[in-house]
């Protein structure tokens, strides 16, 4: 077995490659590990998605956490976020997800979060991972009273999510019409709850999961319903989440897509405008878009850039103060209300800004220029990918491109963290052009290392 914890915790297809064996050692590690770390007995909340397999690894996970004495409180389905915000609501030692976010529903995840709705740090997680890996068997087959219980919520968790979420907002929504995705996923009863409370007139799509459907053909990562739907209604726009709606990709009301640079151009500028941009500091990762840079830099702010991952974009909030950063994706992070990205409430800051801003969503959309992206994989052997960046021929080829393209684009290279390939991207005004130039370069990497 190889290591278990990935950036966004432990993944693989349900009842495969993570079954309910392993969920039932996670459980017992790490309610394990937990419980050095706090007096008394750990207490774990768990959420999950819309999956089939939700219920039979939540099962799993639990028994394991009852079996070395943790105590349990099981949320239901709810978006990733909402375990975040809850372990600190109820109180707790530590949440666990139950969720493959935007993956098809044969796959499915459990990722950890501490008391304070942070992931947990890699060295707690390193700490589970070796007692799994290692087979140590931490269970002392304790009996009586030191076994751990499901304990009962002490209020509805999605009306306390909720409530908290309708908080972020300062105005009502009365006569807004929204049509809203939830990728048959996780979202598909909170986010009506949230929007329906705010008073907008709410057409919802994607909320009739039934374990199968989960990310099938809608949500953040197929909007082409979504796109078609707010055309059809008339609507101001409309909002697609993924399956644990951590994620949001919106939709202007002229049916174009407004994707999560852009989504974070126009939160930041509602920020800034309103004297609570930190800074003027925005942090983003190196896959934003140059336009994404340059509409920033236009307003005088300045951009953090990091690795891709949200694990990243969040170390350096933290370390910078920055409150608003995330990815294309739609991975969002507003600092100043959460410790996660989180759709719905993404999408509230969204409509708040182009409410306050005045104009049509499209007309702010409309303001950020993104410059077409060309991505090309180069297959080179696993050892050879970081030799590029000192091989003198793929520099000088490299620099030539930069040159070319200097002031009005970019050439972004960088070995993939899992299969044997260097990705191209290149961005540039003309994509026939710098269509030709990525390929070029993706030869000549092939050619040299493959």
């Amino acid at each position: 077995m190889g290591r278990l914890f990935g950036t966004d915790g432990v993944r693989g297809v349900a009842n495969s490659e993570l079954t309910p064996e392993l969920a039932f050692k996670l459980g017992k590690a790490g309610a394990h590990v937990l419980s050095n770390k706090t007096k008394g007995k750990p207490v774990v909340l768990i959420g999950k998605d819309t999956r089939i397999s939700g219920d039979m690894l939540e099962d799993a996970l639990s028994a394991g956490i009852l079996a070395v004495g943790g105590n349990v409180i099981k949320v239901g389905v709810l978006p990733t976020p909402a375990v975040a915000y809850l372990v600190k609501y109820y109180q707790a030692d530590v949440g666990v997800v139950i969720s493959a976010s935007h993956n098809p529903f044969e796959y499915n995840g459990i990722k950890f979060f501490n008391s304070e709705g942070f992931k947990l740090d890699d060295e707690i997680e390193d700490e589970i991972e070796d007692i799994i890996l290692r087979d140590i068997d931490v269970n002392s087959h304790i009996t009586g009273d030191k076994l751990g219980r499901c304990l009962e919520a002490e209020s509805d968790a999605p009306a306390v999510y909720a409530r908290y979420l309708t908080g972020t907002i300062d105005r009502k929504l009365s006569g807004i019409r929204l049509v809203i995705d939830c990728a048959n996923g996780a979202s598909y009863k909170v986010a009506e709850m949230v929007y329906r409370e705010l008073g907008a007139e709410v057409f919802l799509i994607g909320n009739k999961p039934d374990g199968m459907n989960i990310n099938d053909g809608c949500g953040s990562t197929h909007p082409e319903q979504l796109q078609k739907e707010v055309l059809r209604r008339e609507a101001f726009m409309g909002l697609a989440y993924d399956g644990d709606a951590d994620r949001l990709i919106a939709v202007d009301e002229k049916g174009r897509l407004i994707d999560g640079d852009k989504l974070i151009c126009i939160c930041a500028k509602m920020l800034k405008e309103a004297g609570e941009l930190k800074d003027s500091k925005v942090t983003a990762t190196v896959m934003s878009n140059i336009g994404f840079h340059k509409y920033l830099e236009s307003m005088g702010c300045s951009v953090d850039v990091t690795s891709v991952g949200d694990r990243y974009v969040l170390e350096r909030m933290l370390e910078t103060g920055c409150i608003i950063g995330g990815e294309q994706s739609g991975h969002i992070i507003f600092l100043n209300h959460s410790t996660t990205g989180d759709g719905i409430l993404s999408s509230l800051q969204l409509v708040k800004a182009i409410l306050a801003s005045g104009k049509k969503p499209s007309e702010l959309a409309d303001e950020i220029t993104i410059y077409p992206q060309v991505l090309k994989n180069a297959k080179v052997k696993n050892e050879h990918k970081t030799k590029y960046k000192n091989d003198p021929q793929i520099c000088a080829a490299i620099q030539k491109v930069e040159e070319e393209m200097e002031g009005c684009g970019r050439v972004l290279i960088r070995p993939s963290g899992t299969e044997p390939l260097v990705r191209v991207m290149l961005e540039g005004e003309d994509e026939e052009r710098i269509t030709e130039l990525a390929q070029e370069l993706a030869k000549l990497l092939t050619r040299k290392f493959g």
